[in-house]
């Protein structure tokens, strides 16, 4: 396996000594977050003077491992601005260990739910827009269709410019351009996934794109996926935002932190966007390069149906709840430490 990694270029292979000295043998006071296969943890490399972050995968942990080989082979030959670099890697004495750059302002997640920096309009637009260029690479620009199938707030990093960068590669699929873009395996974080995911287990571009939707609506509305906390008839962001679209006054959704301080066409255009994205049948979802065509003001906004249209799957019910562990340096969580987040169509 070691080999295999070896022949890529880019990322370098670390000792484990190195990385033990790195985060002075992964301190509980430099862990930045706690994971389903393991923890992450800040490091310091003296001899490059370079911050890094450390994933930890569990010992045990078969799919851990078995992301752990996935990210290697993935991100190592991926090269773009708004993607998380991967510097290095080690296995040695059992573990399994992945090396990134430091992201000093966190995930999106924890901004928009937690207590850090209320993020700005401008910077929510930067961070929409860097989103979809990392998605387009992924989907059209590398040699190969690259479908992320995790695309969620925590998984989006925030570097000292608060530039988005997404990261997280370890369910990622490669697909050759010419044979389509569909995976069999269902994987994700519930809340993000596509209605047809859920019930076929294929994701595809278009799964991608959904979870992107959901994720520009997050941004517009500092609102969660699902929220069991909200009345009922603001349960689920999707639905409710298009509700709202189809009555007219779409912006009252937006972010009340944001003290109407935002350019409301701009805000328009993201939030109907991430309808689009999430529309429940993927035929009619828009392709990466249209959404950047629309947010950039280079193309029309579409015209969507005044109501939710129905999905044609049969999902859980609202009660039915998928608990995921705490991503790096997530807060959005219930008291318990645990995040609830699923999707449920209307009952």
């Amino acid at each position: 396996m070691d080999n295999e990694f070896e022949k890529g270029t880019g990322p370098r292979r670390y000792t484990y000594r190195e990385l033990t000295n790195a985060t002075n043998n992964f301190a509980e006071g430099g862990k930045l977050g706690e994971g389903g296969f393991g923890g992450v943890y800040k490091g310091f490399l003296s001899e490059s003077s370079t911050e890094i972050a450390v994933k930890r995968v569990s010992k045990g942990s078969k799919q851990g491992r078995k992301e752990y080989i996935s990210e290697v082979k993935i991100i190592s030959r991926l090269r773009h601005r708004n993607l998380v670099q991967l510097i290095g890697w080690c296995h040695a004495q059992g573990e399994f260990l992945l090396v990134y750059e430091y992201m000093p302002n966190g995930s999106l997640d924890t901004h928009l739910f937690g207590r850090k920096i209320m993020l700005t309009w401008p910077v929510r637009d930067k961070i929409a827009l860097g989103l979809a260029s990392a998605l387009l690479y992924l989907h059209e620009e590398w040699e190969q269709c690259v479908v992320h199938r995790d695309i969620k707030s925590s998984n989006i990093m925030l570097d000292a410019n608060f530039n988005a960068k997404l990261g997280d590669f370890g369910l990622a699929r490669l697909v050759d351009h010419e044979l389509g873009s569909q995976t069999t395996v269902l994987a994700g974080t519930m809340g993000y996934l596509a209605p047809e995911c859920v019930t076929t287990g294929r994701a595809s571009k278009e799964s991608d794109v959904y979870s992107f939707g959901v994720v520009c609506l997050e941004i517009a509305c500092g609102r969660k996926p699902v929220d069991p906390m909200e009345e009922q008839s603001k349960v689920r962001l999707v639905e409710w935002v298009w509700n709202l679209y189809g009555k007219g006054p779409i912006l009252e959704a937006v972010d009340k932190g944001l003290r109407m301080e935002f350019d409301e066409q701009r805000m328009e255009r993201l939030m109907v966007v991430g309808l689009w994205c999430c529309h429940p049948d993927p035929i009619i979802r828009p392709s990466i390069k249209q959404v950047i065509s629309v947010l950039n003001s280079e193309a029309p906004l579409p015209e969507l149906p005044s109501k939710f249209p129905v999905p044609m799957y049969s999902l859980p019910p609202l009660n039915k709840c998928t608990f995921s562990d705490i991503s790096l340096g997530h807060t959005g969580s219930t008291e318990d430490g645990t995040q609830c987040s699923y999707y449920s169509s209307n009952t």
